[in-house]
């Protein structure tokens, strides 16, 4: 309703300027019949008189050349306001509302953000970690980065890793008094390092040829941030689960050790998803092309 009266209070401004519904009617690309009713149309609305016509001219009423005299520096604010708009669609600018999971973060975007402010400066990422299931809509972001399983359906999703696999650690202080696990039924003799999201704990799910296990970590400690549980992991408190890709550098320093790595079969890893627009402005496509796994 309210576009529809600006749209129809830019028509009236026209018919005033030019004071001649056939001069307005070419400049609008309207027929003259179509601009009259639009004009009636508007006048019922404010219930005013907007504009005097005789058979030779026309001219704006005494209230018609109130609200003119308002209108005009309004609807070329608006004129500048959607040239902006149309600008920022083209070149790629502004800011984009981004949430991703903190691996992602590691594995995804850190690799490549230098390049991207380099090539983009005018891009500004705005990042919120949260590695949950997230609804973007309503969270008010542009994009997501999340593994598939957390993408809701009506989502455009795009590949930004190859696929990846988790991984089971311990310290070596901690399997100096506890057997290291060999199948997924042995953690319920172990403490597990839990980690939650807002919706609940995360469950350790294993797979082997046609046999698959669940198993909900049992221990003295939880924590809502995949970091800290690593942390709790590094200082002997007990086993933790992470993507190996990240947990990978300690591994390899000996840090921590890796077990169960037969039951922990690889996955479509992240992927760069958003919600579907007719219109994608340019900031965001920059990014998508930026973070797009190259086959």
């Amino acid at each position: 309703m309210v576009e529809r009266v600006i749209d129809d209070l830019a028509i009236f401004a026209v018919v005033a300027e030019e004071r001649s519904f056939t001069r307005a009617a070419s400049r609008l690309g309207v027929s003259q019949s179509a601009l009259s009713q639009t004009i009636r149309a508007l006048e019922r609305r404010l219930g005013l008189q907007l504009l005097a016509r005789t058979t030779r001219s026309v001219s704006a009423t005494a209230a018609g050349s109130v609200l003119l005299e308002d209108l005009r520096p309004a609807l070329e604010q608006i004129q500048t306001s959607l040239s902006k708009a149309r600008h920022l669609r083209e070149r790629p600018a502004g800011r984009i509302r981004l949430a991703v999971a903190r691996a992602a973060a590691l594995i995804v975007l850190l690799p490549k953000l230098k390049q991207f402010n380099r090539a983009y400066p005018d891009i500004v990422l705005e990042v919120t970690v949260e590695d949950g299931p997230i609804d973007l809509v309503a969270g008010e972001f542009d994009a997501g980065l999340q593994i598939g399983e957390f993408i809701q359906r009506d989502m455009i999703a795009v590949r930004a890793t190859k696929d990846l696999r988790l991984a089971v650690v311990g310290s070596p202080e901690y399997f100096k008094n506890h057997a290291r696990p060999r199948t997924p039924h042995d953690l319920k003799d172990h403490a597990c390092v839990g980690f939650r999201f807002r919706s609940g704990m995360y469950r350790w799910e294993f797979e082997k040829g046609r046999k698959q296990v669940t198993v909900n970590p049992q221990g003295l400690v939880s924590f809502d941030d995949s970091e800290l549980a690593i942390d709790a992991v590094l200082n002997g408190v007990g086993l933790g689960i992470s993507l190996e890709e990240v947990l990978a550098p300690l591994i390899k320093q000996e840090r921590l050790v890796q077990v169960l790595r037969d039951w922990c079969p690889t996955f479509p890893g992240f992927f760069l998803y958003y919600p579907s627009r007719r219109h994608q402005p340019a900031a965001l496509a920059a990014l998508i092309s930026a973070l797009r796994l190259s086959v």
